[in-house]
């Protein structure tokens, strides 16, 4: 299969803590830097500073319930997210675990396997977050 993005960076996010996979394909054998990460906001800056380590702006995460989000928005000024339906990157059953769920979201993302789903600009955003209260 023909690979769409060369250095990309695959995300298994949870409640309390998320971890990311950067793939970078120089040569013929994909690298994986795996590595775990907190969701505090210190934490995830620290995640952005790796991926512009890595020279890696195409992210895809999934989405799971509302905790995405906070790594969506301090991403999205850096890099193109794409956020995944969990149907679609849905692993094979048998051992997972969270550095495999993030190296299988990252393979299929880097190959254009993984369809986005629809996010509203900031500003949409923030006003549906008004609503809400």
């Amino acid at each position: 299969m023909k690979v769409i993005y060369p250095t990309c960076c695959g995300i298994d996010v949870h409640k309390k803590f998320l971890v990311a996979t950067i793939i970078t394909s120089d040569t013929v054998k994909p690298k994986y830097h795996k590595k775990r990460f907190s969701t505090f906001n210190n934490s995830l800056y620290k995640l952005r500073d790796r991926l512009q380590e890595f020279y890696c702006h195409d992210v895809c995460m999934e989405s799971t319930g509302k905790y995405w989000v906070p790594v969506f928005n301090i991403l999205e000024e850096s890099c193109n997210i794409t956020v995944a339906n969990p149907k679609w990157v849905r692993a094979v059953q048998g051992q997972k675990d969270d550095v495999k769920d993030s190296k299988w979201i990252g393979e299929l993302f880097r190959l254009g396997l993984v369809p986005g789903s629809f996010i509203p600009n900031k500003s949409i955003r923030i006003l549906r977050e008004f609503t809400r209260y």
